[in-house]
């Protein structure tokens, strides 16, 4: 018998016991890490001294064992927006999964995913329908799908430094050699300068690009787009029928003081937009590619093509869940405002430090997305430490303002990118002024005791060593 009524129920119980479990085999985490993961990562973090053991998270913090509280300054890469637990997507979670619906059965329509993607679309009113993935990475793999198969071009143009995940179309279009190297063959997809629109302008003539896909703010560096690039590039790529794809994994949803970064200039209107991220509410994975009804219509030509691009977990209930979530919890929090105006505090605060201290080059960013760099300093007392740590390694020096802040100030950050002294402050968009004065006065003591010449430059030579020995 098949019927519902004969097949056993669940019980609700077994021998599974989540705590338990990690009660038993937490403390091994960075063994287990080593032995079967990344064996590279646990090494690193010994390294540097950012092996803690966090045992609870809650908005913008963490504590360890010992109950010292910890300020995140890196929002797990972007992806904690509302920070961690907020309670309105712990709810949503809770009651998708007391709901027990039907999910996944991919031969019906559940109303969650539509329900998400007016939601999303009311944020781009010139954009008209959703395809929803799993990743940012993925949201960018439809995107450069869509761009050929729509342009009916193979060839797609990126901004030099740029990156837009680590899948093997996304790695195409990924401006740092670092990442690329060993992986070839890619794709036949070719790197302009960001903000060059003669160079734009040359690869486009030759009629075989199908986009230029930009962050409107490059996460590598935290490099801004040229005021009016973007709308001349749109104006460019329309005229030589090729699209524009916005990647606004990392800057969108309130990153940057707008729901999308590239809404900073007027008459912007991308193809194609990618999300994800802060979509997630931290919880469960989920990407958007958001884009025009004629690029979707065009690669959805008919049902035979119905499944031309799919997602085996893409517009599960759990992740729609928590995308309506979070922008219920945005739109109610006024989420955005509140990140351009700290973000516009926490900028302000810092930049008015560039005076003071000779290492500190730059300030800049929009929003809660920070670039924080380092250039070579003026006195004779401080330049033989600087050109040292260069010729080890370029970046150590961003690296000895990171791991103080953490070690002696529990705050966590992150440089910029490889061989680059920038530092990239990108919190979760609900950190307060009480946090950026945190920040404000623990900066400021790292950096005066790289000027005294204390702890920062003892760490300096353990990195130097480091870095000389792992050539």
């Amino acid at each position: 018998m098949t019927t519902a009524e004969s097949a056993p129920a669940p019980s609700g119980t077994g021998d599974f016991d989540l705590g338990a479990l990690l009660a038993e085999r937490g403390a091994e985490r960075y063994e287990l890490h080593s032995r079967y993961l990344n064996h590279q990562l646990p090494r690193m973090l010994h390294t540097i001294g950012f092996d803690k053991v966090y045992e609870r998270a809650e908005g913008a913090h963490f504590w360890d064992a010992d109950g010292n509280d910890h300020l995140d300054m890196l929002a797990g890469f972007g992806v904690m927006g509302l920070g961690r637990h907020h309670p309105v997507v712990r709810k949503a979670l809770h009651d998708v999964l007391d709901a027990s619906l039907a999910d996944l059965t991919r031969f019906d329509c559940q109303p969650l995913p539509g329900l998400l993607a007016e939601r999303l679309l009311a944020h781009s009113p010139h954009l008209d329908r959703v395809f929803f993935g799993n990743s940012g990475t993925e949201a960018v793999e439809g995107a450069l799908k869509f761009a050929r198969f729509a342009t009916g071009r193979p060839r797609v143009l990126y901004c030099e430094h740029a990156f837009h995940g680590l899948t093997t179309g996304s790695l195409s279009v990924n401006g740092e050699s670092g990442f690329r190297d060993g992986f070839a063959p890619l794709l036949p997809d070719t790197a302009v300068p960001l903000g060059d629109l003669d160079a734009l302008e040359r690869e486009l003539r030759k009629q075989d690009v199908a986009a230029l896909i930009v962050e409107p703010i490059q996460g590598k560096g935290v490099h801004e787009s040229p005021p009016g690039y973007l709308r001349a590039a749109q104006e460019l790529l329309h005229r030589h029928k090729a699209l524009l794809i916005a990647d606004e994994v990392q800057t969108g949803l309130g990153r940057t003081g707008d729901f999308y970064a590239y809404q900073h200039e007027q008459g912007v209107e991308p193809d194609l937009v990618c999300v994800a991220k802060a979509l997630s509410g931290g919880y469960v994975p989920v990407g958007a590619t958001l884009g025009k009804d004629w690029i979707f219509k065009k690669v959805y030509s008919s049902m035979d093509r119905v499944l031309v691009h799919s997602a085996s977990f893409g517009a599960n209930a759990q992740a729609m869940a928590a995308g309506l979530a979070v922008l219920s919890v945005m739109e109610n929090e006024g989420t955005v405002a509140h990140a351009r105006r700290t973000g516009d505090l926490l900028r302000t605060r810092l930049a008015a430090l560039t005076d003071r201290y000779e290492l500190l080059a730059d300030v800049r960013g929009r929003g809660l997305m920070i670039g924080i760099e380092f250039g070579r300093p003026r006195s004779l007392r401080l330049r033989p430490r600087w050109a040292m740590l260069q010729a080890a390694r370029k970046g150590l020096f961003a690296q000895m303002v990171v791991v103080p802040l953490l070690q002696r100030h529990r705050i966590l950050t992150q440089v910029s990118g490889d061989h680059m002294e920038v530092i990239k402050l990108i919190p979760p968009l609900v950190i307060d002024e009480e946090d950026v004065e945190r920040f404000v006065d623990a900066f400021t003591a790292v950096m005066d005791d790289a000027h005294d010449g204390g702890l920062v430059w003892e760490f300096g030579r353990t990195l130097m060593k480091q870095a000389v020995a792992h050539r």
